[in-house]
Order: C-alpha cells, then sequence, then structure tokens
C-alpha cells in the first residue's frame, strides 16, 4: 500500500498546526488591540507583529491548497459544508490586512482602522473555532457529495468552541506580548493572560468532556482499557501547563507563558488529531478514500518536499532577525 496518502495527511496537519500557532498569536493581539491601556501600547502591539503576520497566513493557503490537490473528495465535501464561515474569516483576515496598511498613515480615522483591526482578528478567531467544532461533529456525506444544509455549521457546539479559540488567540497573543514588550504593556498583557488563562481551562474541560460523548468511536477509544490509561497524560499534561502558565505569570517570567502556551495547543491538536484518526471527513471519509491518484501526489509531493524546507529556514530566519523586545519606533 502506498504512504504518499500517509505522508500528504502528515503535511496538512503540519501546515494547519503552523498555522493555528503562528498565525493564533497575532490573532490574538488583534483581539486583544482596543483593551491596550494607551496609543504607544497599541503601537508597540502592531509593532510587534509587522514582520510576522502575513508570512503566517502562507500556513493557511498551504492547508487549502493541500487538501484541494492531495485530497479533492475532501475537499469538494468539507467546502460545501462551510461555504460561509471560510468566506467570513476571509472577510475577517481581508480587515486585518488593510488595517495594518492604513493605520499608521491615518490620523483622523485612526480609530477606525483599530476596530478594524479587531472586529476582523475577532471575526476569524471566532469562524475558525465554528469551523473546527462544526467539522469534529461531523458533515453529512450521501455518496461522494455534501448533503447537509447551509447552516448545519451552526449550532450551540460551535459556537462555544468559537468562543473558546477567541480565548485561546487572546491567550497566545497576551503571552506574546510578555515576551515581546516592556514596562506599561509587558504588565497589561501579563494581566490579560492571568484573566484569558482561567477561560482556556475552563473551555478545554468542556471540550475534553464534550468531544467523546459525541461519537461512539471516540468515546471508545479514549475510555476503554489499556487506551485509557495510554492517553492519560495528556489532559494531565495540559492541566500541568496550565498551572504552570499561571504561576510563570506570577513570578515575573517572560519567555515560557509562551512556550507554555504554544505547548498547551500542541497537546490539544493532538488530541484532537488522535479522535479524528484516520478520517478526514469526520465520520464518513477517510484520508486514503479522499486521496487524488497516486500519480498526482507523487509529482505533488516532489515539488513540496523542495519549497517547504526553503519556507520554514525562510520563517526560521525571520523570527531570528526580529527577536528581542519591540521599540516603540521603526513603524509599519
Amino acid at each position: 500500500m502506498s504512504q504518499i496518502p500517509l505522508i500528504w495527511y502528515c503535511l496538512l496537519i503540519l501546515a494547519l498546526f503552523l498555522y493555528v500557532l503562528l498565525d493564533g498569536f497575532d490573532l490574538g493581539v488583534g483581539i486583544l488591540f482596543p483593551f491596550a491601556p494607551s496609543d504607544e501600547s497599541r503601537d508597540l502591539m502592531m509593532n510587534s507583529i509587522a514582520p510576522f503576520w502575513d508570512g503566517n497566513e502562507t500556513w493557511l493557503v498551504l492547508s487549502g491548497g493541500g487538501l484541494l490537490a492531495a485530497f479533492p473528495l475532501a475537499y469538494a465535501i468539507l467546502m460545501p459544508a462551510f461555504y460561509m464561515p471560510v468566506i467570513l474569516m476571509l472577510l475577517g483576515l481581508i480587515f486585518r490586512g488593510v488595517a495594518f496598511e492604513f493605520r499608521f498613515k491615518a490620523v483622523r480615522a485612526r480609530r477606525v482602522w483599530d476596530y478594524a483591526f479587531h472586529f476582523g482578528s475577532v471575526l476569524a478567531a471566532f469562524m475558525q473555532g465554528m469551523i473546527l467544532g462544526s467539522y469534529v461533529g461531523g458533515v453529512q456525506v450521501a455518496g461522494r457529495s455534501f448533503a447537509g444544509g447551509p447552516f448545519d455549521w451552526v449550532s450551540a457546539y460551535s459556537f462555544m468552541t468559537g468562543v473558546a479559540l477567541i480565548f485561546g488567540y487572546a491567550l497566545l497573543g497576551s503571552t506574546w506580548l510578555v515576551m515581546k514588550t516592556e514596562a506599561l504593556t509587558q504588565n497589561w498583557a501579563r494581566k490579560c493572560a492571568s484573566y484569558v488563562l482561567a477561560y482556556v481551562a475552563l473551555f478545554l474541560v468542556i471540550v475534553s468532556i464534550s468531544v467523546p460523548t459525541m461519537n461512539s468511536a471516540i468515546r471508545q477509544l479514549w475510555f476503554s482499557f489499556p487506551d485509557f490509561f495510554y492517553l492519560l497524560p495528556m489532559p494531565l499534561a495540559s492541566a500541568v501547563l496550565i498551572v504552570s502558565i499561571w504561576r510563570q505569570l506570577g513570578r515575573g517570567a517572560q519567555i515560557s507563558p509562551f512556550l507554555m502556551s504554544l505547548g498547551v495547543f500542541l497537546l490539544g491538536y493532538i488530541g484532537w488529531g488522535i479522535s479524528l484518526w484516520p478520517w478526514l471527513v469526520p465520520f464518513a471519509v477517510t484520508f486514503r478514500q479522499a486521496a487524488a491518484a497516486p500519480s498526482s501526489q507523487a509529482f505533488l509531493l516532489a515539488g513540496t518536499l523542495f519549497v517547504l524546507p526553503l519556507i520554514l529556514a525562510y520563517v526560521a530566519y525571520c523570527y531570528y532577525v526580529f527577536r528581542g523586545k519591540v521599540s516603540q519606533g521603526g513603524y509599519y
């Protein structure tokens, strides 16, 4: 059996995870933006993510393009299911991009662009969370086509996951600002991180309890023996990280809260992946059933394996060059 579909499946998981982590903190900065203590703090917040935000969205493009090219059947089913939230998410990202370009040039209308940046970030994060909640709940499929309605993605559960992701991104954004800023802005960001951390912990508990109840296979996986003992370290590690973030914030740490917040997202992402394996369209189409022709996937994989290390190297170099604290000068 060819392993190319599995390789592509792993590449898509990697690309989506990198998007969530890297674009998550700059969406989190946008979510917190209007609550900053001063205009100078907002300038610093913009400057802290200006070198990274557009490059972070590369991983979203790679995820969508890879899904279309490598798993066209899954793309044909999932896109009709999520047309509306995807369009709303993209509109939010567009508002953010426009706000970046115009805010530092505007004088009288600066507040307008502040709110465009904020509400664009909130909208993008909320739609991503709603897509995630609806995706985990499963998509109606008949044969090889989406069989549901245009508003199937709207539910109490998807609304909850949308709000949860807003708080999750706010945690990433606030701990990023703790790491990248100083004085007034850093102290404010530290308080924000402590505040949103409690909500992140609450939503983690809710999601951890609710996901296994949504599907018998997931429930069997997490609560059967001996799988229960194999998987138990993951929620325990998440609890340890949550407590450690809170303690590190109280001790005045600057870098470790951000790294630990990334760890919380990583553990949640791994748990999500374990629950949905091997489905690409839960719980109807596996990644092997959705795969394109082996020759097509092999051809695309050759180019991807050449380009992907270059992208990773560029991203690493960018973060290295712009390491350290952000300054008040050097506007975007």
